[in-house]
């Protein structure tokens, strides 16, 4: 006999499967899926608003067309879930939503309309030590220009970042940053770190710009030098760079003018990125970039997105190697307190940019893009916090559930069911074993408004028992003894088989006024 054979036999002797959660991973209940369902459906809309459409990608890529974003392809099952198929080629999950799409496009490439505007939510999954608020499945929701090398898609990109976090009920509470990767690597060549031998020291000194919001510029200019040490004693290494080099670095990142209101705001963009113009120097590369931000700002207040909703901001270094240009990040702005009890702000909720290589991998030609992606579980975590009437939304209703007293005339109850059903109230027969008490606690299980009875009594007289729950227990509260209870028999009554569908819908109305 095998175990599984000897488990089901006897599973205490056998030594039952303890039920246990993959880590990294979560299960979730109707309530929650409701909830995310309404969020995703408004992002939809805004989405559609500006031109998307949909599109769905399987779960599974083969890994070569993840391509070198892979955290390590010498090693496929790195970062990544991966198998071999049977024709022993690498298949991994997703690990993204951009690169799917990259080799979507390039399949499809003659038959689509360019510039392609698309949008697509899905699970992701990241095979990597799982931690809190890490984990290994979530969900992400993506949109994409591809086709358009003109920098009004990436300050349409922004617009759309913003539009969606304020009709998710969030305005006032989040600014859209955005960067240039041409004016980080003007930077790095005007501060003389440029080619292949000081890519370590080019990384480490971009992680330090990252940190700008969170350890300010004192904490930057010590980890662009020997290093920095922590509240805890712990030591990191710095990136080794002399004063001169940390001055214009800083220089790039500490330059913050406010933008005045009712100013002349054209004009404060020329001084913000006159500084910068200042750092970078003679690098083509640097001045590029500058260009395409001033053309996004003047675009995005051209259209009255003002410097409260998206600005330019030296901090946002996004961590993809495949961004080419334009990146940007929407952040939450109101304050939340962290593991540690700190009051700090809730931060990046989505983020993207431009990746002009991405496609070109399976093309002959350079085919540009961008695009943005949303981090669903942590706006969904946002929105609790701020407590979104969105995610509550109208109370939906469990289903009617038609108690069987008689099982031999399980056919009549199913009838009932089926009439139910076809008026499309939500209903269900009770398909357990138990008594009509134990019947009645399922009901309130399923959180059910009403429960249909029949006895033989009321089969005989071709009627039903309608018995609203929902004021039954209402009454149940201000009922005191028993005997008062069985006398009053709150919110129950009897009425004509006939009738049944009419005197349901009138109690379903009365509760949900708005199902």
């Amino acid at each position: 006999m095998s175990k599984a054979e000897a488990q089901k036999a006897d599973p205490k002797k056998a030594g039952a499967l303890k039920p246990r959660l993959p880590r990294g991973f979560v299960d979730r209940r109707e309530d929650e899926i409701a909830a995310q369902h309404r969020m995703l459906e408004r992002i939809r809309e805004t989405f559609e608003l500006y031109g998307f459409e949909a599109l769905e990608t399987p779960f599974v890529e083969y890994t070569e067309s993840l391509g070198k974003f892979l955290p390590d392809l010498d090693r496929p099952n790195a970062g990544v879930f991966s198998f071999q198929d049977d024709d022993e080629s690498w298949l991994s999950l997703r690990y993204d939503l951009t690169a799917p799409l990259a080799r979507f496009v390039a399949e499809h490439y003659d038959s689509l309309p360019k510039p392609y505007r698309s949008f697509r939510a899905g699970y992701v999954f990241r095979n990597e030590k799982p931690g809190p608020g890490r984990f290994r499945q979530f969900m992400q929701f993506d949109a994409d220009i591809v086709g358009a090398a003109s920098v009004a898609a990436d300050a349409e990109t922004c617009m759309l970042m913003a539009d969606t976090l304020e009709k998710l009920g969030l305005a006032g509470q989040f600014v859209v940053k955005v960067n240039n990767r041409k004016v980080l690597d003007g930077v790095m060549e005007a501060i003389g770190l440029a080619g292949d031998d000081r890519a370590g020291q080019r990384l480490t000194v971009l992680r330090a710009i990252d940190k700008l919001d969170r350890l300010g510029a004192d904490g930057v200019r010590q980890l662009l030098g020997a290093g920095r040490k922590d509240e805890s004693g712990d030591f990191t290494k710095g990136a080794g760079l002399d004063e001169e080099q940390i001055r214009r670095i800083l220089a790039y990142v500490a330059f913050q003018p406010s933008a005045d209101a009712g100013a002349d705001r054209l004009a404060f963009w020329e001084q913000f990125f006159g500084s910068w113009r200042d750092v970078v120097g003679t690098s083509e590369t640097g001045r590029e970039g500058i260009a395409e931000l001033h053309a996004i700002m003047r675009l995005c207040e051209a259209a009255g997105y003002g410097h409260d909703r998206i600005r330019a901001d030296a901090s946002v270094v996004r961590g993809l190697e495949y961004y080419t240009g334009p990146v940007y990040e929407a952040e939450l702005t109101f304050p939340v307190t962290n593991e540690e009890g700190q009051v700090v702000r809730f931060g990046s909720v989505a983020g993207g940019g431009r990746y002009d290589g991405l496609v070109g991998r399976f093309r002959p030609e350079p085919v540009p893009a961008t695009g943005f992606s949303i981090g669903v579980s942590r706006l969904f975590s946002a929105l609790q916090l701020v407590g979104s009437p969105l995610l509550g939304g109208a109370a939906k209703p469990g289903p009617v559930v038609v108690l069987v007293l008689d099982r031999e005339n399980i056919a009549d109850y199913q009838r009932l069911v089926a009439a139910l059903r076809a008026e499309n109230i939500r209903a269900e027969l009770y398909l357990g074993g138990a008594g009509m008490k134990a019947q009645m606690k399922y009901a309130d299980r399923r959180r059910a408004p009403v429960a249909i009875i029949q006895g033989s009594n009321e089969r005989a007289a071709n009627e039903v028992q309608v018995k609203d729950l929902i004021e039954g227990a209402r009454a149940a509260e201000s009922i005191a003894s028993n005997a008062e209870w069985k006398a009053a028999r709150p919110a129950q009554f009897s009425c004509p088989e006939s009738e049944m569908v009419a005197r349901v819908r009138e109690v379903l109305a009365r509760h949900f006024p708005q199902a």
